[in-house]
């Protein structure tokens, strides 16, 4: 697979590295950290990164004494395609998703690792507890009082388009090298993103080709680049991405394996942000102009500003949802939410 062009990566801004002494370290750095960073070495010790090290097929064969025996959903490029999972032309994805045993779908990566235009085999964000039996116990990061969701992503060279999730992000290196080119969260505008709705994986994706970009067809591109920070990880290496933050992950080796942490500060019972847009999106986007500035100044005094002048003149018994929200008074906004979409 070709690699990203050094004359526009190369002279990118380097990811700030962090040492740490040990899980309260490294508590201490994330719930102080507002930007990236990397720590090398995190999880140089994990059983899974030595297997790796021996070998990719060693690295398989410790993962398949640990699986659990259910499909597992995979997804299959074309050949020639680069690693790139993103559109075909049509704007339909140019890949396919299938549901198959790990072992079945291990054989394909072995029968194929070496072939030139390969097509990419990619295996994303698997649940470590729900699919393995003891790997998180043997491979994970103690992350204090978080309770975080633990995934595995396992597959092929693959370039992933620059995306953003909302929960914070501990990712780590298990198997193969890995290139993350980072952007800060106001940065949306320059990345030309696609739909909200039909994307390759559940978020919005720049629709930049980062080992291509067209600079006539996407010129703010250039802006993205001024502000991005890039890095490439080796086994046992870790890099933390905030909340929001934009980033085209890319795996450089035959088979790659990466481990992550998907945690949320908020409690679990909020609402999805982007269900919100989705929703503004369907009631709001299209109205008139006039009344769009009404709603604009509706959600900037409820939601963007909040201060105590919202509430001042409603009795503090009286507030429902204007109070600050509980479990209970979250769910019943969910409630009302759900009868109202459904006439």
């Amino acid at each position: 697979m070709a690699e990203a062009d050094p004359g526009i990566f190369g002279a990118l801004a380097t990811i700030p590295e962090v040492i740490v002494s040990g899980p309260e370290e490294l508590d201490r750095q994330l719930r102080a950290a507002d930007r990236p960073f990397i720590v090398r070495g995190l999880v140089s010790d994990w059983p899974l990164v030595e297997a790796g090290r021996r070998s990719t097929r060693d690295a398989r064969d410790y993962l398949l004494r640990r699986r659990r025996e259910r499909p597992f959903t995979v997804s299959v490029g074309a050949p020639g395609s680069d690693g790139r999972l993103f559109y075909d032309q049509a704007m339909g994805m140019n890949f396919r998703t299938l549901r198959a045993k790990l072992p079945e779908i291990f054989a394909q990566i072995d029968a194929l690792e070496g072939k030139a235009d390969a097509p990419p085999i990619y295996l994303a964000s698997i649940d470590m507890h729900e699919f393995f039996a003891g790997l998180h116990e043997a491979n994970h990061v103690e992350l204090g009082d978080r309770v975080p969701l633990a995934s595995i992503w396992m597959g092929t060279r693959t370039r992933i388009a620059a995306h953003n999730d909302i929960p914070d992000n501990l990712a780590c290196v298990a198997a193969g090298r890995r290139r993350f080119t980072l952007f800060p969260r106001e940065q949306f505008r320059n990345l030309y993103l696609g739909p909200v709705d039909n994307t390759p994986a559940g978020r919005a994706v720049s629709m930049v080709d980062f080992h291509a970009p067209d600079f006539a067809a996407h010129p703010r591109f250039r802006e993205a680049l001024a502000h991005a920070q890039v890095a490439e990880l080796a086994a046992g290496d870790a890099i933390y991405i905030p909340a929001m933050w934009w980033h085209h992950v890319e795996g450089l080796e035959p088979f790659n394996i990466l481990v992550n942490y998907w945690w949320r500060e908020t409690p679990r019972w909020l609402g999805q942000p982007q269900d919100a847009l989705n929703h503004a999106l369907l009631a709001i986007r299209d109205l008139p102009e006039d009344q769009k500035r009404y709603w604009r100044d509706m959600f900037d005094y409820y939601v963007f500003g909040n201060d105590d002048e919202v509430v001042a003149h409603i009795p503090e018994a009286g507030r429902s949802i204007l109070a600050p929200l509980t479990p209970e008074s979250a769910g019943r906004i969910r409630a009302f939410l759900l009868r109202a979409l459904s006439q």
